[in-house]
């Protein structure tokens, strides 16, 4: 494989991520919520951190860069848009753009909804889609400063790739987000079978993250409100997908 990954918890819930090119031994972080857990992960790994990769703005997905950065040299990669809150980065990228880590080569997507500057990065060769806060497994990201065309928009970016698609988010949401999937879908057989999965995992303190983009695409309710079901469930029926959405995200924060 010309990647690995090693995933562990930050904070309270956040997801870190490590991704070391193994042709070369490049080793990247995505995100940094904060830097104690991301030097027990390197130093359980054994590997160099060399990158860090910012999805987004927010403390708890940035307050371990400075930290890093000055400890490793680590280079810093983050949103042109939202340049001003990571003061360490070393390169600041958008929509179109190439990141590298090592040998792997990776696209830049902006994604915004969540912030109004949130990128995602998609490595291709590595099958691994680093979302941030905007696709969850089984969820995605509150509008804290986007629109729902926008994050709609967003969410049909990442749901184009390719179904083998590792999906790397940014917490560790995902029983809560299928106990209210259940909600919004309950006649989904594939989002049963994958709730009762998430529930044992759990129960046994696992993590449920990475996810793949195809069971994203068949149980994640908000990469599925083009779908009939989904809108009758927000009694919508006949509505396009941004109202859809919209009223299932309204209901989720309320849930």
């Amino acid at each position: 494989m010309p990647a690995e990954f090693h995933v562990f918890t930050c904070l309270s819930d956040n997801i870190g991520v490590l991704m070391r090119d193994t042709q070369t031994g490049a080793c990247a972080a995505i995100d940094a919520p904060e830097a104690g857990p991301v030097l027990a992960a390197l130093d359980h790994t054994g590997w160099k951190l060399t990158d860090i990769l910012v999805t987004h703005k927010h403390p708890d997905h940035v307050a371990g860069v400075g930290p890093l950065k000055e400890r490793f040299g680590a280079r810093v990669v983050a949103p042109a848009r939202e340049a001003e809150f990571v003061p360490e980065a070393d390169v600041l990228v958008d929509e179109g753009d190439t990141v590298s880590v090592g040998a792997l080569a990776g696209r830049v997507l902006f994604t915004p909804g969540h912030t109004a500057g949130h990128i995602a990065y998609y490595f291709p060769e590595a099958k691994a889609l680093f979302a941030g806060d905007t696709l969850f497994a089984l969820g995605c990201g509150r509008l804290l400063e986007g629109t729902p065309e926008e994050m709609w928009g967003a969410l049909q970016k990442l749901a184009a790739l390719p179904d083998d698609t590792q999906v790397f988010c940014g917490h560790e949401y995902t029983l809560s987000n299928a106990r209210f999937a259940l909600a919004a879908d309950p006649d989904n057989a594939a989002l049963k079978l994958r709730a009762a999965v998430v529930e044992g995992m759990r129960a046994e303190n696992r993590l449920t993250v990475p996810s793949l983009l195809r069971d994203e695409k068949a149980t994640n309710p908000f990469l599925r409100a083009d779908r009939p079901e989904l809108a009758a469930a927000v009694k919508l029926e006949g509505a396009g997908p941004v109202a859809v959405f919209a009223a299932l995200r309204e209901w989720k924060n309320n849930f």
